[in-house]
């Protein structure tokens, strides 16, 4: 008997040794009733019969054998599938060992009947296992594609919501500095509270923006005139404020000023002061310089302090690149970097500006922004 044929004609039993694989699947969701685990495998081993029934030329055979296989319309059992077992709680490893265990039953129990046509033994192997790896390919696709949409939707709901309690706590320890009750150590803890509520809310911000992107939105750029001198002013003496022990030095002696969207340039300013706070020598001063250069504006923001690694370079407007594994383990310098620095590169972009780094024993690091002024 062909393989296409055994596949059909013993589909329940098939079915039945799926489903006892599935079984043993542990997952962090309630075990799924018989349905649930079978679901759309009958209909995956319905499409690899039928792929298995049709002529295939040898350029065919090449194509799918290089995940190249036949377009289809709509989803695909395979599709469905994935999104299902991403729903019931199973990993990508476990949904593929499914197909693994489908592989090894179909294969197993064909071979027991004995009653196979030897002259296409082999070329209905080739055919089957083509066709399961078909099939193995859409489901990880969409797997993937289905559990990136979920991180980027829970990435924007998340942020959207943390804005409500932040907003309430900043309020609250606002109007507490303003008592004229509090004793010195009270008045100290609310101004602390006040500024790592505002740490927390640019933070949330800076999701909100990363949601925004992954989303495909972008980063909205308003601009308007706009003059940066009191803008970079009012974010360095803010960041004074939280960061008594850091000393900040601002060169802007001249007016700056242009089509800017004054918010996102705060950002700017923020991420990138903040990020020097972070990473430099707390005994070095932070020089922050804002200035005309020919027809284009000039920020930057120089520290002294551990050197960022040449290997981290392309990777640091990048928070993918900076929280893969790769990055997870990196310690001092190198470490944290990559959310605030993305944002900032988005916003200049915006402007259509570009940003530059420079970390070298000399001079420190430099991360150096330029904007066309008009």
């Amino acid at each position: 008997m062909r393989l296409h044929d055994f596949i059909l004609k013993h589909m329940e039993q098939i079915l039945a040794a799926w489903v006892t694989y599935a079984r043993r699947i542990d997952t962090p969701m309630p075990t799924m009733d018989a349905k649930g685990l079978r679901n759309h495998a009958q209909f995956i081993l319905e499409t690899v019969a039928r792929d298995m029934r049709r002529t295939q030329t040898e350029q065919q055979q090449i194509a799918k054998s290089e995940g190249r296989g036949p377009d289809i319309d709509g989803d695909s059992p395979a599709d469905t599938h994935a999104r299902t077992r991403l729903v019931a709680g199973f990993s990508m490893d476990q949904m593929v060992s499914e197909y693994r265990a489908l592989r090894s039953s179909v294969l197993r129990l064909w071979m027991a009947e004995n009653a196979f046509d030897e002259t296409h033994r082999i070329d209905d192997m080739i055919r089957f296992n083509e066709a399961i790896d078909q099939a193995l390919v859409e489901s990880i696709r969409t797997y993937g594609q289905a559990v990136e949409s979920t991180r980027k939707t829970v990435l924007g709901v998340l942020g959207h919501d943390l804005r409500s309690p932040l907003g309430a706590v900043m309020m609250a320890s606002d109007l507490l500095r303003e008592s004229v009750h509090l004793s010195d150590r009270e008045r100290r803890l609310a101004t602390q509270i006040s500024t790592s509520v505002r740490r927390a809310d640019s933070m949330v911000n800076d999701l909100l923006d990363l949601a925004r992107v992954n989303l495909g939105t972008g980063l909205p750029v308003n601009r308007q005139p706009c003059e940066l001198n009191g803008l970079c002013a009012s974010v360095v003496e803010e960041l004074r404020t939280g960061f008594p022990a850091v000393q900040l030095v601002l060169h802007a002696n001249e007016n700056v000023s242009g089509q800017f969207d004054p918010l996102r340039m705060e950002q700017v300013f923020t991420n990138l002061i903040a990020n020097a706070i972070r990473h430099g020598d707390a005994q070095q001063p932070i020089h922050v310089t804002l200035k005309r250069d020919g027809h284009r504006t000039l920020f930057s923001v120089q520290n002294r302090g551990e050197l960022i690694p040449a290997q981290i370079m392309p990777h640091l407007f990048n928070p993918e690149g900076r929280y893969s594994s790769y990055a997870s383990g990196e310690k001092g310098s190198s470490s944290g970097l990559g959310l605030g620095l993305f944002i900032a590169a988005q916003i200049v972009e915006g402007h259509d500006g570009s940003i530059e780094v420079q970390s070298t024993p000399d001079q420190g690091t430099i991360f150096t922004v330029l904007l066309p002024n008009a």
